[in-house]
């Protein structure tokens, strides 16, 4: 078959030229999707890096089922965080099971608020896999008496869960009389003046009112391993009231950075220095920077349960 010119063959050219086009805009794209798929790595990366923040919540009374979903969010949104938040189920007055506590395998850092559980030894160990790993953890309210097991059950020692993770009491009532003031008192809150140029303080108001009751917790609590951050004075206390810390940081025993709050009323989530110390928490635990300038406040409008059991 004679050869074909394609200066002779208008078709050919033509042929020629759009394979000649195809292919430099198949090496443009080539190009373009390599570089996209090294963005993707990068962003893969960044997001690998991303500090993951585990909470494991159930309480009878203070909602934190409302409250602590709203806080990873806005640890998400607004502070770069990764967050998991674990519920009891069915509801937040199952005292025996909380689904998806090896989530804590994967945590920089856990949040609790729990109230009274009699979770099962195969659930509780992966709380205790977590304390033994030394990672940080944060600690709100009836966190002080997370686990109320009977006498003489294979768990008891969990009772003690507020002393050996969070410095606080080990458990309500008992000989350190852990207790509170009534709940028709409330909590004027003031900065400790030898912690007030604590970085976690930043932009704390010197002093703002809780709706959380006081808890008790002098002359024993804080343990010594423990700095004070914010006292607690009871306001229309039911019986002779005198002061106690209710935020502090801390060493726990298994030598993890703590920081615990007695505070934790859904109202108190509510209060804007309430929520500037809690983002603050966050970002000591995590070994960040202190946000100089934070997101703003955050919406909550959670409803307090009451006590139901």
């Amino acid at each position: 078959m004679p050869y074909l010119s394609s200066t002779k063959n208008p078709i050919l050219f033509c042929f020629i030229i759009a394979t000649f086009l195809y292919s430099c805009g198949s090496s443009s794209s080539s190009s373009e999707s390599e570089e996209a798929t090294s963005q993707t790595g990068v962003a893969s990366e960044a997001e690998e890096e991303q500090p993951t923040v585990v909470f494991v919540t159930g309480d009878h009374e203070y909602s934190s089922e409302g409250t602590m979903p709203k806080l990873a969010a806005e640890l998400e949104k607004n502070y770069g965080l990764k967050t998991i938040v674990l519920k009891s189920a069915p509801d937040y007055n199952a005292e025996e099971n909380i689904p998806g506590l090896e989530a804590l395998q994967e945590a920089d850092m856990a949040v609790f608020f729990l109230r009274w559980r009699r979770l099962p030894s195969d659930q509780v160990k992966h709380i205790e896999d977590y304390l033994k790993t030394g990672k940080p953890l944060i600690g709100f309210r009836t966190s002080t008496h997370a686990f109320n097991y009977p006498e003489g059950h294979e768990l008891e020692n969990w009772n003690a869960f507020g002393e050996f993770a969070l410095n606080a009491p080990p458990g309500w009532g008992g000989d350190h009389n852990h207790t509170h003031y009534g709940h028709e008192s409330t909590t004027e809150v003031s900065v400790i003046e030898e912690a007030g140029d604590r970085e976690i303080l930043t932009g704390v108001n010197d002093t703002f009112d809780a709706a959380s009751w006081l808890y008790t917790t002098l002359p024993d609590y804080p343990t010594e391993d423990s700095e004070w951050l914010l006292m607690g004075s009871a306001v229309n206390p039911d019986k002779e009231a005198i002061d106690h810390p209710v935020a502090w940081t801390g060493t726990n025993s298994f030598g993890s950075k703590v920081f615990t709050t007695t505070l934790g009323h859904p109202q108190d989530f509510d209060r804007e220095p309430f929520q500037r110390l809690v983002i603050n928490a966050v970002h000591w635990a995590l070994d960040m920077p202190i946000p100089e300038e934070w997101a703003g406040p955050m919406e909550m409008n959670v409803a307090y349960h009451g006590i139901e059991n």
